[in-house]
């Protein structure tokens, strides 16, 4: 017990002293970070719009999300490649919290609320930076990740479609707090269908999804705003349009409702965590692929004062976007400075964001739908019941609560981590062992997750190392539905057991998408 914390201790010191030496460095611009940085904005500044309007907040507040928090939140990244901003699923919890406290969307008290909110997501994310406590990301074992990621893209989709249809909803059905029961709606009165609207869905749509056809820099949102706009002033388009946005810089001010602060306190605790498995996944991703150090409680740090500025300029929660992180670094940035470039880019563009005026519903709305497809994922919801009925179980129920709970989604992630616990109270963790002198087979039961990965790591290695064979040893996999980072490197333990025992390592039988991240840490899959 002793040597373990000893160990633990020294890799904290390492890693810490590690960050401290690369954030005194100050990066060197680079072009790349310039044009990575510009591509960026190009594509934000429409999607921050959106995902305001998602939020249930004015468009312009998606645009003070986009400014000044990129700026702080590019001096202290540990990431040189993650761009944080608004996102579709920070805002979702964003307005599930809001509703939460009986709020209401787009009134004073509902956006001063967000400003709180964002503060409070701040400070939790900056004490588990300080407490370097980054590893709490993985506290949502991955069917639970899974079912509720699918059933919150489902949930922002039906918030869209009406919007994408031209629909205007009786006053009646608007107040329906379910968006998907509003999406039927609207699917089943096509009478009431705009076909304008339907239109600029499907050019937003295409220009979004096969732009990237044409190359993969292509900032198709960017084109079909321009065209949007162009089509609604020289058509005197009759549909639904953005509010006015007032062009200026958003205000510093304390003056905010704290009495508040309690009624927001669950919706921030979850906006934390949930909304920084994305970014966390994403920055490892890279770090892995580029063979880089990257700290989560570094990035944690990071995002919480980026949400903390944004919330004292009047913005909401912030959050990691993979598809602007992956645009980002295929443009050729380099370094954290290329967020810092496009905070300043929004900036810049601020003071003429009334050019966006008379811009068509429809097209933010269309937006935010082609940015969620990849969020819904019902092939491996139900690929599931294949590997570990209890876990696929445990995704459904998150899934479908994740349907049925808006617009306060968060309880649905909580019930999916009290599930989690009680399931692994119920299937405790295990590894059978199937020796012969040709082969040692081990295969894990029960759910991986937090909770089990130093308990996997530590029993891999404990088996290797009490076996007195020769031969390969193979780890079966084929009850897990998934792999995330920290399994990874706790299997990755075991093929260095067996490194040091001379003996062949591999994993078998891995679920979908494990191959990739397996063969990150150096683990061979077959």
């Amino acid at each position: 017990m002793g040597s373990d914390i000893e160990t633990i201790a020294g890799r904290w010191k390492a890693s810490t002293t590690a960050q401290l030496a690369d954030l005194k460095k100050v990066p060197k611009l680079s072009a790349g970070d310039v044009i990575g940085g510009i591509s960026v904005a190009l594509v934000l500044i429409p999607q921050s719009l959106a995902y305001a309007d998602l939020a249930g907040l004015p468009p312009v507040l998606g645009l003070f999300a986009s400014a000044f928090p990129l700026l702080i939140f590019a001096v202290f990244a540990s990431s040189p490649y993650l761009q944080t901003g608004p996102v579709a699923l920070t805002s979702l919890l964003t307005a599930g919290a809001l509703a939460g406290a009986g709020l209401e969307p787009e009134t004073e008290a509902y956006i001063s609320a967000a400003a709180i909110l964002a503060v409070i997501v701040g400070a939790v994310r900056l004490v588990l930076g300080l407490a370097r406590l980054g590893s709490i990301v993985y506290l949502m074992a991955e069917p639970v990740t899974i079912g509720f990621t699918s059933g919150a893209g489902l949930v922002i989709l039906s918030s869209q479609l009406p919007k994408a249809l031209g629909v205007t909803l009786p006053a009646d059905v608007a107040d329906w707090p379910n968006p998907i029961a509003r999406a039927l709606w609207a699917v089943s009165h096509p009478g009431s269908w705009a076909l304008a609207a339907i239109g600029i869905s499907i050019v937003t749509l295409m220009l979004m999804l096969q732009g990237k056809k044409l190359h993969r820099l292509f900032p198709g949102v960017l084109v079909a705003v321009i065209l949007a706009l162009l089509f609604s002033r020289g058509f005197d388009y009759s549909g639904p349009v953005i509010p006015t946005i007032e062009a200026g810089f958003p205000t510093w001010s304390l003056d905010l409702p704290w009495r508040n602060t309690g009624s927001l306190v669950v919706g921030g605790l979850v906006i934390a965590l949930v909304g920084f498995a994305e970014p966390a996944s994403i920055a490892r991703t890279f770090a892995n692929e580029d063979q880089s150090i990257w700290s989560s409680s570094r990035e944690f740090f990071a995002s919480g004062l980026a949400n903390t500025v944004a919330g004292l300029t009047g913005a909401y929660p912030v959050g990691g976007s993979f598809s602007r992180s992956s645009v980002n670094r295929f443009a050729g940035a380099e370094t954290r400075l290329s967020g810092a470039i496009t905070g300043l880019v929004v900036l810049a563009f601020l003071p003429f964001a009334g050019l966006l005026d008379g811009l068509p519903d429809a097209v933010l709305g269309a937006i935010v739908v082609g940015a969620v497809l990849s969020l819904i994922k019902p092939r491996r919801l139900i690929k599931l019941w294949s590997r570990s009925p209890w876990q696929a179980g445990l995704a459904w129920v998150t899934f479908l609560a994740t349907l049925v709970s808006p617009p306060n989604v968060q309880y649905a992630v909580l019930l999916g981590v009290l599930l989690t616990g009680i399931l692994y109270v119920l299937r405790p963790f295990s590894i059978e062992v199937e020796s012969s002198p040709d082969e040692l087979q081990l295969r894990p039961r029960g759910l991986l997750w937090i909770a089990t990965n130093s308990k996997l790591k530590r029993e891999l290695v404990e088996i290797i190392e009490a076996d007195s064979g020769t031969g390969p040893i193979t780890v079966s996999l084929d009850r897990s539905t998934a792999i995330d980072a920290a399994i990874a490197d706790a299997v990755a333990g075991g093929r260095a057991a067996a490194g040091r025992a001379g003996r062949q390592f591999s994993v078998i039988n891995a679920p979908d998408g494990a191959a990739a991240i397996l063969e990150n840490f150096e683990v061979t899959c077959s």
